[in-house]
């Protein structure tokens, strides 16, 4: 990939986009093209057109999406289907017609059925039910995935789709309402040990398996497979290593230093019993994550606390 050329992340502001803009502008990138929402509608098919037109990008990284925990897919499941289909159809519509020359698209593992072997290969995909709690953000991905590779097919347009695992990191959504598992649980037990709560309450039973990725090896990983993956197939990115959610926790519950007991509700749902990416595709190639689950956690909490004493997150 040349550094030099125009460059649109879409979904700059977001956990994986701006980690993206991060890793590129690291590694010297200057051209690139950044707009917010309130300057660019992705759901705006002409909109979209007109600045792909406009601004001519050589390489696109569609990070933009609609994204939240179980509750929010539960509450909104049309703007989960809809605005994700609309979002990345657009983009790589507009990708072909303007000649981009490689398109790196951010799917998810939730793509996969729910009893997937563990840990899933690749091909996993397609073969059983979705995991009903986020079926429809996942059947928008499985789509985006499939146009990706068509595009590729059909008229050769490169396009590099990446299937991480749980994503978690600075920039993350630790609005309660649509929060995932570890910025959610890190707000809970962070509010509770400021006001001397003496329990902090986990969804579900503490036993589901989950493996979780550091944004910015998410990025890192972004940017190694845009120069080595070739194939129309899309790839897992993960770590190789997973942790229940009761120890998850047990980990947060250091990391914030929260007193208290940890008490699980099994009247909630668990959603997926175990989910492990076969990343062995990916390890093949040569890469590896860096980023400890430890570590990203502390560093993690340490930006929440800057964000929460600046202003920029609601107390």
């Amino acid at each position: 990939m040349d550094l030099s050329a125009p460059i649109h992340v879409a979904g700059h502001q977001g956990l994986v986009g701006s980690a993206m803009v991060r890793a590129l502008r690291d590694r010297g990138a200057e051209n690139l093209i950044l707009r917010t929402h309130a300057k660019l509608d992705l759901t705006e098919q002409a909109a979209v057109r007109e600045f792909y037109r406009e601004t001519r990008p050589r390489y696109v990284f569609l990070a933009a999406a609609k994204v939240g925990g179980i509750k929010a897919n539960d509450t909104y499941p049309v703007e989960f289907l809809r605005d994700n289909l609309l979002i990345q159809t657009n983009i790589l519509d507009a990708a072909l017609r303007e000649g981009c020359e490689k398109v790196l698209f951010l799917g998810s593992s939730c793509i996969y059925p729910k009893h997937a072997p563990q840990p899933i290969p690749e091909d996993a995909l397609l073969t059983g039910p979705l995991e009903p709690t986020n079926q429809w953000y996942a059947l928008a991905k499985i789509s985006g995935l499939k146009l990706g590779q068509a595009m590729q097919v059909q008229y050769g347009l490169p396009v590099v789709s990446l299937m991480p695992t749980n994503l978690y990191g600075p920039g993350d959504n630790f609005d309660p309402e649509g929060s995932h598992v570890i910025p959610g649980l890190m707000r809970r037990f962070h509010e509770a040990k400021e006001t001397g709560a003496d329990k902090v309450v986990v969804w579900g039973t503490g036993s589901p398996l989950r493996e979780f990725l550091h944004v910015d090896d998410l990025a890192d990983a972004s940017l190694f497979l845009m120069d080595n993956w070739e194939s129309d197939e899309h790839v897992n990115v993960g770590t190789g290593e997973e942790v229940s959610i009761r120890q998850l926790a047990e980990l947060l519950k250091d990391v914030t230093g929260f007193a208290g007991e940890i008490v699980f509700d099994d009247t909630k749902p668990d959603g997926t019993p175990r989910k492990l990416l076969d990343c062995s595709s990916l390890f093949g190639l040569g890469w590896r994550p860096s980023v400890s689950l430890e570590e990203g956690l502390r560093s993690t909490y340490e930006w929440y606390l800057n964000e929460l004493g600046a202003g920029n997150i609601r107390g």
